[in-house]
Formats: structure tokens, sequence, C-alpha cells
């Protein structure tokens, strides 16, 4: 998610640590819908397991949003956008299509979000954008076609694709919310304080939308079915709270810190990656051919979309200005 983080050192033992904690980020998102899942097949509503995952990871960041408790009086319109669209807005949509399409569907059409960032930059905001950056609109584009199968009238549940779209909206919406600030340098606000207001944020929006009280708690005290194998569904929540939200948030925001935003984009990508060969180990998700090729293809125009130089003449990065700040406190969201 988007956050800005100011430069930090490059050096060989640093990039070597970074990269290790990047793969570890990105393998803990991955496995937030193959965790996630099985909970709303359990029983869960799906916005229910997505309060759960925000308020539990809210609790545990707690110390940290006390630790910058003047961030609230500083900055907060990024609190509040950051929030409402990169954790309440993108989780829910996230989740309510985990439980009408498979995990890496859903994850491959979020990741849309870098190339739409270049349509608002172009037709709304009417800036130029690169040729490489338009390449990368074209890749996803024709890579989503194939996840999607549009040939056979699409073979996955059409709201569940909407709903996935809306996730890489919601992320889109904080791009462009994070960069209307401008780069704060020295000013800026510590990360890892942005995401814990931001989870405080969305566990408050979350509350009043999904109203958990009305949520039955019941399905927590047993099993839910994972391919096959009965797995206890505390623990399947525990993952999706500490491992797929803490732990992910932070190694990524530390991840990032020890690398050029470059090389934390593609290791970022691998979270898509990971999360459908988990779907297809843990689930039973299988993908077609034409469905993994257009998956990599999607993967390579949003890392195009979201590294390649600004345009000539262009007063501010066009497509690195948000992709920045989104892989300074990745998550997805997912």
């Amino acid at each position: 998610m988007p956050v800005h983080t100011s430069g930090s050192s490059h050096d060989s033992p640093g990039k070597g640590t970074g990269l290790g904690l990047a793969l570890a980020s990105a393998l803990a998102f991955g496995g937030s819908g193959v965790a996630a899942k099985p909970l709303i097949e359990a029983g869960l509503d799906p916005l229910h397991v997505v309060w759960l995952r925000v308020a539990g990871a809210a609790l545990v960041m707690l110390p940290l949003a006390v630790r910058h408790r003047a961030l609230p009086l500083r900055r907060p319109a990024l609190l509040a956008g950051f929030g409402l669209l990169a954790v309440a807005g993108v989780q829910a949509c996230y989740f309510a299509a985990l439980s009408r399409i498979p995990v890496g569907v859903a994850l491959l059409i979020e990741y849309l979000a870098p190339a739409l960032v270049l349509g608002w930059v172009r037709f709304v905001q009417r800036r130029p954008v690169t040729r490489a950056a338009a390449l990368g609109v074209v890749l996803a584009a024709g890579g989503l076609a194939c996840v999607v199968e549009v040939w056979s009238g699409l073979s996955f549940d059409a709201l569940g694709l909407v709903l996935a779209l809306g996730a890489a909206c919601c992320q889109v919406g904080y791009f462009v919310l994070a960069d209307q600030g401008g780069d704060a340098g020295e000013t800026a606000p510590d990360p890892l304080g942005v995401i814990a207001y931001g989870l405080l944020v969305g566990a408050a929006v979350l509350t009043a939308v999904a109203r958990p009280w009305n949520m039955d708690w019941s399905v927590l005290a047993g099993s839910a079915d994972l391919n096959g194998t009965a797995v206890p569904a505390v623990a399947l929540l525990a993952w999706v709270v500490l491992v797929a939200t803490v732990i992910a948030y932070i190694t990524g925001v530390v991840a990032v810190r020890r690398l050029s935003p470059q090389v934390a984009g593609v290791v970022a990508c691998l979270e898509a990656v990971i999360a459908t060969v988990l779907a297809w180990v843990l689930l039973g998700e299988h993908l077609s051919a034409p469905q993994v090729a257009g998956g990599a293809v999607v993967l390579v125009g949003a890392f195009i979309a979201q590294s390649s130089a600004p345009a000539k003449g262009s007063p501010e990065p066009v497509a690195t200005g948000g992709a920045e700040r989104e892989l300074s406190a990745r998550g997805s969201t997912a």
C-alpha cells in the first residue's frame, strides 16, 4: 500500500537482508486468500472475515499507534485515505471476490491497479505517459483477457470479477490521494505509524458496515475444510491476522527501506504467483495454461507500468510516484 519512505543506504548486506524480507512479505501476503477462503466457505460472511483480519491486526499494532499519536493531527487525510481505501476498501472487495472466484484470479485482477493509475494520469490529469508505461497497460489488459478467458464468455462469476476490479480501483484511489500530497522528504510520516492508524480507521469503518455482533462466532470454534483436510478455524484466523497482515506489512516496510522501489516491485509481483501456487496446492484451484500465461503477462505489464520512467517534460514522475509509495508498505492487500 502506498506510503512514502525516505531513502536509505543500499549496501550489499542490506540488499540481501532486504530481499529476504521482501520475499517473506510476499509469501505472507500471498497466503491471506488461501487462509481466508476456507473460513468463508465454513459459513463466515466475507465482510466478517475482513473485520476479524483488520480489527485483529489493529489491536496488535495499537502500541505503534500510541507511539505515533501525533500523526492524526499532522496527516489526517493520509490516514483517512489509507484506512478507507487501502485497508477497508481493498480488503472488503478482495475477500468478497474470493467467495465467488479463485484466489489467483482475484489477485491478478487486483494487480491491474498500476495500469489503471496510468489511465487516470493520461485521461483525467491529462499528463503524458511514456511508451513503456503505455505498453505495460496494454500487456496487463491483454493478460487479464487470458486470465478471465474472454473467448468463452468469461469463465468466472461476473460479480466476483467486478469485486476484484473494485479492489484494484480502491488501490488506484489511494495512489491518487498519496500523490496529491507530494514527497514530504525528511518530514514524511513513519509508514508503520500510517499502517497502524490505517488499520484503526479501517476497523472502525468495517465495524459499522460488517456489524460483527451479528457474526456466527461458533464457526471459529469449529474447523474449516482445506481441500479435504480439516483445519481449526481459529488457526486460519491467526494466520490471516498475525502472518498475512501484521508480519506481512512490517517485513514489507523494512524490506523497501533496504531495496530500491524497482527491486521491491519485482519481488512484490511474486505475491500473485505465490497466492496462485498456494491456492493450486492447498485449495485445488487449478488454472488452465492460457490463464497461467495470462497471469504472467499481467504481472509483467503491472511491473512495467509502475516502474517506467516519466515522460520527457512531465513535471513529476508519472508511473513511479504512486507506485513507490505503494511499495513502501505493500500490501495488498490482499
